[in-house]
């Protein structure tokens, strides 16, 4: 049952100015975030009788929301939109009593339980225990052309999207293991892969650097910049600047039907950072084989804590590793 008050405070915003908290609220599981692991927790914990309050955050349904199709969640046999499954798994969640709503955490206090999490800086829920699925945020370049065509050739993951571009020419953007990884899985898949990387070297491991440099399909563009898209309604291809600044520079096209970042990806943890662990990038460490933070109560699940898959079926997986953990957690410590 959730509790309401009147509370007098003031808390500071971002800015430094100070902004009336006007409400508390007291409940017993708290949900922030609001894709594939948030919804799955929230079903789970709903149907445990835990009465779980959801705060779907900026981005409600997750990432998923600008991906087209998806057709590697099982139970979709004919594919499905990334808005249409967040809508699915939203309603699923509602149907069994979760109370979904929109609003973004902006603060936290977890040093003592009940925990304090601050929404759009003007509300305070009190929770017994809370479950983390904020997500995260693939880098982009910042150009104009991909939010022009995002979900119409850009992409921000392979393993996602790639088997729409089979027997097609693509780009990655990216020097690292991750643009390597992408490359190496999409060559498997496309006519012609390009690596563009802004250096003269890549920053993968050797492994990955050999087997970029031994796979036939893969070519990569040294010294090359990204400076826009083109293409009528979808990605056509990819205009670049090689050796940028230099008395060598020269614009370049390339033709392609898709475009992958590969530039890495920021873990939505920050507010949650001065009480638990992360590591160096930012991704919440949970206990292997569970979803328990260094903190009794706190859960993490999906893209928050995962360095590693990152899909939707196995963010969903941690969502119920997640609500599991809480339930069995607030039965061994009810009060």
């Amino acid at each position: 049952m959730a509790l309401f008050g009147k509370i007098d405070n003031l808390d500071k915003n971002n800015s430094g100015e100070k902004s009336e908290i006007t409400e508390v609220e007291k409940v017993k599981v708290l949900i922030i975030g609001s894709g594939p692991a948030g919804y799955t927790a929230a079903i789970y914990a709903a149907r445990a009788n835990l009465s779980p309050v959801l705060y779907e955050g900026l981005q409600p349904g997750g990432q998923l929301t600008t991906t087209t199709e998806v057709e590697n969640f099982p139970g979709y046999p004919q594919g499905i939109t990334g808005p249409e499954m967040m809508e699915d798994l939203k309603k699923q969640a509602e149907r069994f009593g979760t109370s979904i709503r929109f609003g973004l955490a902006t603060k936290a206090d977890l040093s003592q339980r009940p925990f304090k999490v601050t929404i759009d800086e003007k509300k305070i829920i009190e929770s017994d225990a809370l479950i983390i699925a904020t997500g995260a945020t693939a880098k982009y370049l910042g150009i104009e052309d991909e939010k022009k065509y995002a979900g119409s050739g850009v992409s921000a993951c392979a393993t996602c999207d790639g088997f729409f571009y089979r027997g097609k020419d693509v780009a990655v953007v990216g020097g690292g293991d991750t643009a390597a990884e992408e490359a190496l899985y999409l060559s498997g898949l496309a006519k012609k892969v390009y690596l563009i990387v802004r250096r003269n070297e890549l920053r993968a491991s050797k492994v990955m650097q050999e087997r970029v440099f031994n796979t036939q399909n893969i070519e990569v563009l040294w010294e090359h910049q990204t400076k826009g898209l083109v293409g009528e309604g979808v990605v056509e291809g990819a205009v670049l600047v090689k050796k940028k600044g230099t008395p060598q520079e020269e614009e370049v096209q390339i033709k392609i039907d898709g475009f992958f970042l590969a530039i890495g990806h920021k873990p939505n943890s920050d507010i949650f950072k001065d009480y638990l662990e992360t590591d160096s990038v930012g991704y919440i460490k949970t206990i292997p084989g569970s979803s328990k933070t260094n903190i009794d109560g706190v859960f993490a699940c999906g893209d928050v804590q995962d360095t590693t898959y990152r899909q939707a079926v196995t963010a969903a997986g941690t969502g119920c590793m997640a609500a599991i953990d809480a339930e069995r957690w607030l039965a061994e410590n009810a009060h």
